[in-house]
Order: structure tokens, then sequence, then C-alpha cells
């Protein structure tokens, strides 16, 4: 029951996911957002193609369905399988993310799953996790301009600061009340690393853009994203 619960969660997910906030309100507008700017469709190239309203749209939308899918998920975990509800959250989170980049029905050409992860840690309502990896993509950004940068810093920060706090023993077992630990707490490390390989996957382009000084800065008029 308790593998039919994660891939139930995964799948659910997923479904959620496909909801592309950015599609939908570029075709509300007459475009087709994957035509235009960086050709991804999320966020950014919103903000960029659109306006600040639009990207302000977007991210609010695909926070909330990774959001609400995590949410969902930590429900159902703490009153049917509490021993893995914090695996649950995660695997329905990275359902979430993996519909809004792989979406079936759009060729499998979504976004890149930033605002949805961070929905995720929004999901994980740990305000230690959600304050290090906000005030570090708003100063890695203020600093740099590169979204994309503040983006795989987040991944990045995310993994380090939910191992270190599991290593740390201060993840709290929801049945015991002691620290979380063994196997579940494992899973949670992999599938957290596992955002963060996606996430550095789809910015693979920006990564060489940036390595050469060639990424594109919030609010230029350049088109890579």
């Amino acid at each position: 029951m308790e593998i039919a619960a994660r891939i139930l969660c995964l799948v659910l997910g997923y479904c959620l996911g496909l909801i592309q906030t950015s599609y939908i309100y570029g075709k509300l507008h007459g475009i087709d957002i994957r035509e235009y700017g960086s050709g991804n469709a999320g966020t950014t190239n919103a903000l960029r193609v659109l306006g600040k309203r639009a990207g302000l749209v977007v991210f609010i939308g695909d926070f909330l369905k990774a959001a609400i899918a995590c949410i969902a998920a930590r429900y159902v975990g703490l009153h049917f399988f509490p021993h893995i509800m914090y695996p649950m959250i995660l695997w329905a989170g990275f359902g979430v993310v993996i519909g809004h980049n792989y979406p079936f029905y759009m060729g499998f050409k979504g976004g890149k799953g930033i605002a949805a992860t961070a929905g995720v840690i929004f999901g994980t309502l740990d305000i230690r996790i959600m304050a290090v990896c906000l005030i570090s993509f708003i100063v890695v950004v203020a600093i740099t301009r590169y979204v994309s940068l503040g983006s795989l810093v987040v991944v990045t920060l995310f993994f380090l600061t939910y191992l270190c706090l599991g290593m740390g023993g201060m993840i709290i077992n929801p049945v015991t009340g002691n620290a979380y630990s063994g196997g579940g707490l494992t899973e949670c490390y992999i599938i957290i690393f596992l955002f963060g390989v996606l996430a550095f996957y789809r910015h693979k382009a920006n990564i060489v853009r940036l390595v050469h000084g060639e990424e594109n800065k919030i609010f230029s008029n350049k088109n890579a994203g």
C-alpha cells in the first residue's frame, strides 16, 4: 500500500502539473508562448514576452499547483501513511514538476519547473527551508540579475538545507514526535536531489550562457531564457 501511495502521489502530481499557466495565459492573449522569447512555457518567459502582470499570474499559478499537491499529500499521509508522509509530499511535488516540464499534450515541451519547485518548498511547510531558499533567491537575483542563477542556487540550497536539517535530527517524525530517520529520510534526500538534477538539466543552455557571460538578465530585451 505504501508503494501504491507513492505512485498515486506522483501520478496525481503529474496531472496537476499539466495545468500550463503560461500556455493558457498566452492563448487568452492570442499567442502561443512557446513561439516567443526563449520558447519556454514558464514564468520568466511570460514576464519577458507578456509583461509583469503575466509573469506574476504565471508564477502564482505554477506555484499553487505544486503547493496544493504537496499539502494534499501531507493531509493524506498524516492520516493514512504517517511514516511516509514526507516522501509522499515530495513525490507529489516532483510529479507536478515533471508534468509542468513535460506535458504530454504539448509534445512534452513545457517549462523549467522553478516556480513549481518553489511551491514544493512552500508545501514542506518548513519555515527554515522556505527562508533560506527565498532569501538566497532574492539576494542572488538582486546582485546578478540572473534569474537562472538564482533558480539553480535555490534548488541546490533546498537539498543542502534539507540534508543538514535531517542529519541534525531537526525534521520531526509526525508519529513519534522524534527525529525523522531511516529509509524514509534517505528517500527524501534522493527525491530532493532529483529536483536539483532536473533543474540543472533543464537549465543546461542557461549554464553555458552563464559561463560565457552571455546569459540574459531580468528585464533585458534579449530573448534567451
